[in-house]
């Protein structure tokens, strides 16, 4: 049985036998695309909630009625579209690092990992600020992501999508138990935990400012990981032969998945599946090319999330349904659907 996996539309090499020339140029339709839909979802997350419609430009005049709705509003879609980049692109970059389709930083429980590195840290150091316990998020982080790998290659096989799905499984299983039952240990203490844990966007610009220095690396590392992307699509002895240091290559671009999926999560909590779902959508539009597909993912990460809390605000009035649980609903739905048509996956 083949243990190769490549992603749908990925090369198969250059004719002449160089280096993989993909286009790289992204089409000014799908710029164009994108900058209106971010646009009108930037515009209806600021107006619509569940006390009412407010007027977008409310949030600008600290002298309107509706200002401080307004205002909360777009503190809270800001964060979502920081979150929902970071998220969408941990997701494109882990795709292309493992060549496996199904690759997501809460299906490999590495947004676990940052979650429970979070909560060890209040409950073991009695850390309490953001700017403590983010680094234990990226601990967390990467510890699992190496635990997951390990666990795919026990028995002397090899890390092949199918099973790094099932250890992923696993470790985010296990890690969600024990943070639960950590958190299960006192209540009272816990209880702001136990809301972030669902995943949501409340924590505003103080969550970005105190993130915003590692989000902003991650994005400048996986972006600078384009050329290197498209390379490992072609296969490890290949992009060898081709010059690159490969071991370093997955290095750089693990290192920005770690950056990432911790600081998305440290700010808004563990949110799914937008790391699955955006970067799938944008590949079926223009191609694997990871020069396209990369900045693509970014802006439809934003849209995904920001879209999937204004929803959230109106489904239910007058509570309001979190982030997590929205991306969740859509997420569950296209997994499976991804797994019944196989999506390239070989066990």
């Amino acid at each position: 049985m083949t243990h190769d996996l490549a992603l749908p539309g990925a090369s198969a090499g250059h004719p002449s036998g160089g280096a993989p020339r993909p286009t790289r140029v992204v089409p000014v339709k799908a710029i164009a695309v994108l900058a209106a839909v971010a646009f009108v979802a930037f515009l209806f997350s600021v107006s619509v909630g569940s006390v009412g419609v407010v007027a977008p430009w409310a949030a600008l005049d600290p002298e309107h009625p509706s200002y401080a709705v307004a205002a909360a509003r777009f503190e809270r879609t800001v964060t979502g579209c920081a979150v929902g980049a970071a998220l969408a692109l941990s997701g494109a970059l882990l795709q292309g690092l493992t060549r496996n389709p199904l690759a997501d930083p809460g299906l490999l429980g590495i947004t676990w990992g940052a979650t429970t590195g979070m909560v060890l840290a209040v409950a073991v150091f009695s850390i309490g600020t953001l700017s403590g316990y983010l680094w234990f998020s990226f601990l967390g982080a990467a510890i699992s992501a190496v635990a997951v790998h390990v666990l795919a290659t026990l028995g002397g096989g090899a890390a092949t999508p199918g099973r790094i799905v099932i250890a992923g499984a696993a470790v985010s299983a296990a890690l969600n138990s024990w943070t639960t039952a950590i958190l299960l240990a006192d209540q009272a203490r816990f209880d702001k935990l136990r809301f972030w844990m669902v995943g949501g966007l409340g924590a505003g610009y103080d969550a970005l400012l105190t993130v915003g220095p590692t989000l902003l690396l991650g994005i400048v590392l996986g972006l600078a990981g384009i050329r290197l992307l498209d390379m490992l699509a072609l296969g490890d002895d290949l992009a060898r032969g081709l010059g690159r240091n490969v071991l370093r290559d997955r290095l750089v671009v693990g290192l920005a998945v770690v950056l990432l999926a911790g600081s998305a999560t440290a700010a808004a909590g563990p949110i799914a599946f937008v790391g699955l779902i955006v970067p799938h959508a944008v590949r079926a539009t223009v191609g694997s090319s990871h020069g396209r597909l990369l900045p693509l993912t970014l802006g439809w990460g934003a849209v995904l999330v920001i879209v999937a809390d204004t929803v959230g605000r109106v489904i239910a009035p007058p509570t309001e349904v979190q982030v997590g649980i929205m991306t969740a609903l859509v997420g569950v739905p296209v997994f499976f659907v991804m797994i019944r048509r196989g999506s390239g996956v070989r066990s």
